[in-house]
């Protein structure tokens, strides 16, 4: 039976290829070829390099305006003609009995020294900080923000002041700074 069976076994094989037509694998035809990787690349890395410039060229100029740097008063004052107009920032120290208060329009205006020139400046604001204080000894450091006029004069559109009090550990006291009863002088105008 066994033999019968592989007959009949080999009989449905050999039918069964009969029946079969092979299908033959034609390869492709060869279509366009495609675009090398490297040249997207390229590309691309171009592009992205054009927007960085743009990006760092637009911070560069852009802020260029934006960006203000502390000046002592005879740097500026030496190249005055280069920063007239321009915003800059003034470091100095208030000349003691300079500051005064007009009330109407409110404005205070005080000079600032550094080792060699002074400096009239005129800020219109009522507030100043609590810092600030005319101090007749002397030692107020002062820095302020504006512009320079032609004239020489400063316009300040920020002031602020270091404060001049000193912790001394010795006698546990503060030495330096406004005492009461101190602060500008008040014009009637």
């Amino acid at each position: 039976m066994s033999k019968k069976l592989d007959e009949e076994l080999a009989q449905a094989l050999s039918l069964a290829e009969q029946q079969e037509t092979p299908a033959v694998v034609k390869p492709a035809a060869p279509s366009a070829q495609p675009k090398p990787r490297t040249s997207r690349s390229v590309g691309l890395l171009a592009t992205l390099l054009v927007m960085v410039g743009a990006i760092v060229a637009l911070f560069l100029v852009g802020f260029k305006e934006a960006a203000v740097y502390a000046t002592p008063v005879d740097q500026l004052l030496a190249s005055k003609d280069k920063l007239a107009g321009r915003k800059v920032r003034v470091e100095g120290e208030l000349v003691p009995g300079t500051l005064v208060k007009r009330d109407s329009p409110c404005e205070y205006r005080f000079q600032i020294h550094g080792t060699q020139a002074e400096l009239p400046v005129r800020y219109a604001q009522c507030v100043i900080p609590d810092t600030f204080r005319d101090v007749p000894s002397g030692g107020v450091e002062v820095t302020v923000e504006g512009t320079l006029t032609q004239d020489g004069n400063f316009e300040a559109s920020l002031v602020m002041a270091k404060c001049t009090s000193k912790y001394d550990p010795n006698s546990h006291e503060m030495k330096g700074g406004a005492q009461p009863g101190e602060g500008p002088l008040s014009l009637k105008n």
